[in-house]
C-alpha cells in the first residue's frame, strides 16, 4: 500500500512539471472561462445559471480526451511497461497513478471556476455544492476513463491527437453547453448523446441528479473498466512472452 501512495506522489510530482497537462488542464481551460465567461454572460444574460456547468465541461474534456491519453502512451506505447514487469510491479499501476493525477488536476481546475465564475460573471453556484460535487467526480471518473481508453489503444501520437479531437469538439459542440441543444436538428442530438459530456451537463445541473441522467454514465464507465482491463491483461501477456 505504501508503494502505491508512493506511485500516486511521483506521478503527482512528474505532471506538475508536464507542460502538456498543464496547457490541458488548467492554461487553455482557464482562459476559455476568462475569455468566453463574459462573452456568452454578455450576450445571454440567462446562461449564468448554467455558466459554471458549461466551463467545466470544457475543461473535463480537455483534461481527460487531449491531455491524459500522451502521458499513457510514453509508458503504454514503449518498453517502460517491461520494466514494470522485470521490477515485479503489476502493469495497471501506471494506468491508476495517472488516472488519480489526472482526477486531482481536473478536479482543482474545476474547483477554481466554481470559486471565481460567481466573482466575475455572477454565475449562480449550485443550489446542492455536495451533490453537484459529486456529480462532478463522477462525470471526471467516466471521462477519464475513456481518456484511458485512447491512451492505451493508439499507439501513434500523430493519430492520437486526430482521434482526440473527433472526441472533444462533438463533446463540446453536441452536449448543449455552447446553446440550447433543441437547436439541433435530431440526428446531431442523438449523436450528442453518445458523448459523456451532455449527460455530464446534466447530471450537474440543479436537480439533474438522477437515474435518467446517470445509468448512461455508469455504463459507459463500466464498459470502460473492462476494456482497460482486456488491453492491460494482453499487454501483459506480451511482456511476459518477449521478457
Amino acid at each position: 500500500m505504501n508503494g502505491f501512495f508512493y506511485g500516486v506522489a511521483l506521478q503527482w510530482k512528474l505532471d506538475i512539471r508536464s507542460k502538456s497537462l498543464l496547457v490541458t488542464c488548467y492554461i487553455i481551460p482557464l482562459i476559455f472561462f476568462l475569455l468566453m465567461g463574459g462573452i456568452f454572460t454578455s450576450v445571454m444574460p440567462e446562461m449564468r445559471s448554467t455558466l459554471i456547468q458549461s466551463m467545466i465541461v470544457v475543461s473535463v474534456s480537455m483534461g481527460a480526451f487531449i491531455g491524459l491519453p500522451p502521458s499513457l502512451i510514453e509508458t503504454y506505447g514503449s518498453d517502460i511497461k517491461k520494466v514494470y514487469k522485470a521490477n515485479g510491479v503489476p502493469i495497471y499501476l501506471g494506468l491508476v497513478t495517472m488516472f488519480l493525477s489526472a482526477f486531482v488536476h481536473l478536479m482543482i481546475a474545476c474547483i477554481v471556476i466554481v470559486l471565481f465564475a460567481p466573482v466575475l460573471f455572477e454565475a449562480a453556484l449550485p443550489t446542492q455544492l455536495p451533490i453537484f460535487f459529486l456529480a462532478l467526480a463522477i462525470y471526471i471518473i467516466v471521462s477519464l476513463s475513456i481518456g484511458s481508453i485512447l491512451g492505451l489503444i493508439i499507439k501513434n501520437q500523430a493519430k492520437l491527437t486526430m482521434i482526440a479531437q473527433l472526441v472533444f469538439l462533438p463533446s463540446i459542440m453536441l452536449s448543449g453547453i455552447m446553446f440550447p441543444i433543441d437547436f439541433l436538428p435530431n440526428f446531431l442530438k442523438t449523436i450528442g448523446r453518445i458523448f459523456p459530456a451532455s449527460w455530464g451537463y446534466l447530471l450537474m445541473l440543479d436537480n439533474g441528479f438522477c437515474l435518467e441522467n446517470l445509468w448512461y454514465l455508469i455504463f459507459v464507465l463500466f464498459a470502460a473498466v473492462i476494456v482497460c482491463g482486456v488491453i492491460l491483461k494482453k499487454q501483459n501477456q506480451r511482456a511476459t512472452f518477449f521478457r
